[in-house]
């Protein structure tokens, strides 16, 4: 019988699927728009302000752009929104199953704040929505004619967020909610702008109205910050799984340096799109942006193991410490897993923990209940290939003290 901690697994599995396929019809959809308009010939003749003949699966296109609309709105015509719609709420589902349910493993770090569910779930579901109400305003303000001074802004904004959230939450939570946080900001702009103001140009031509360009020029300028925004978003999001890029005290200065390298490969990318040559200078910069990302991961964001032994469980983890069949479980985690899964692993060539994560103390190997249970209970993941030799009976045993503790 498949237990709710498997079904919970399945879930969050397929809400991930959804999510990189949304996303990537999303991103997809947005590099290609912004590709195309860059590279638009606008040395035509016509009302069009631009055209592009392409060529793909075995046919040729032929496409003209309009600055604000043609004479007459088409009887058929493609709105691109629910890309963006359902990449956000796949993502917010997503976070909800893994982060809010998960909250005692993944989300509130007790070294940093001490919360509870509740304020933790609280301060992630509000904080996602301050960086809209500011960027926004940022935007609607004098600042909006000066895209480059806006662009510092919210990159400080970006900035200050990832400080913040690397105070109160894990360093793995702290990344995926920087990318949260910024991709709410992005649907927001489809959702809130860029879109009504493409109503608004519908609504006059089919009024006989002659519509305003401005609605346009404003759409154009979300769209572009989104453009940029893009790439960070996806390294935040691919983060929870490499711990040498949130295990560390300087994780949110990582993030920002992130973002700095999604500005200079957009840029040489549209200036490229746009036939304006092809600045090198920008790989280099983001070279050099990666080695120091590189060079700030190898500082330690973790506790000593003796911190780590003196430190007094959770409530979340006393359940499981306190379980029939815990002090078994613990034999089993320590000699099969300990070794790989340490503070300064001793197996082979690792240096650092699998996934930054630690099975060395009672605390660790409660902590991780679920994730024993779900890899080495119920399923052979771990050990990878077995490759401690880890029995059958031992598998058995890790199943049977979680179902204990949550029975």
């Amino acid at each position: 019988m498949y237990d709710v901690a498997i079904l919970w697994e399945w879930l969050a599995f397929a809400l991930r699927w959804l999510h990189v396929i949304t996303a990537i019809a999303w991103i997809g959809s947005s590099f290609y728009f912004i590709a195309l308009d860059l590279g638009l010939n606008r040395n035509i003749q016509g009302p069009a302000d631009g055209e592009e003949w392409q060529v793909h699966g075995g046919g040729f296109y032929h496409i003209q752009k309009y600055l604000v609309a043609p004479d007459a709105m088409p009887d058929h015509l493609t709105w691109f929104k629910w890309e963006s719609y359902a990449t956000w709420l796949s993502g917010a589902a997503l976070l909800a199953v893994v982060y809010w349910v998960g909250a005692e493993l993944y989300l509130i770090d007790p070294a940093k704040a001490d919360l509870a569910i509740w304020q933790g779930v609280l301060i992630s579901a509000a904080s996602l929505g301050i960086g809209w109400v500011i960027y926004d305003q940022l935007c609607k303000s004098r600042l909006g004619e000066t895209p480059t001074t806006l662009m510092l802004l919210l990159f400080a904004l970006l900035v200050v967020m990832s400080w913040g959230y690397n105070q109160v939450f894990t360093g793995r939570a702290a990344l995926l909610h920087l990318g949260a946080f910024t991709a709410t900001i992005m649907t927001a702009n489809v959702f809130a702008i860029i879109m009504p103001n493409q109503r608004i140009v519908v609504a006059d031509l089919k009024a006989g109205r002659k519509p305003d360009p401005k609605y346009g020029k404003i759409a154009k300028l979300r769209s572009t910050h989104n453009n940029y925004l893009t790439l960070p978003v996806i390294f935040l999001m691919l983060s929870n799984h490499y711990p040498l890029a949130f295990g560390t005290q300087y994780a949110w200065i990582i993030a920002a340096l992130v973002f700095l390298m999604g500005v200079t490969i957009r840029h040489y990318f549209n200036s490229m799109h746009a036939r304006k040559g092809k600045p090198t200078w920008t790989w280099v910069v983001t070279v050099i942006l990666f080695i120091a990302i590189a060079w700030l991961s190898t500082f330690p964001g973790h506790d000593s193991y003796e911190e780590a032994e003196a430190r007094a469980l959770t409530a979340y983890e006393q359940r499981f410490a306190s379980a029939a069949g815990f002090e078994e479980a613990h034999d089993i985690v320590i000699g099969r897993c300990s070794m790989c899964h340490a503070r300064e692993p001793v197996w082979g060539n690792l240096h650092w923990a699998p996934k930054g994560v630690f099975l060395e103390t009672e605390a660790d190997i409660a902590h991780h209940a679920r994730a024993i249970y779900v890899q080495s209970g119920i399923s052979h993941a771990m050990p990878p290939a077995n490759i401690t030799g880890l029995p059958d009976e031992d598998r058995a045993t890790l199943a049977a003290w979680y179902r204990a503790a949550t029975d």
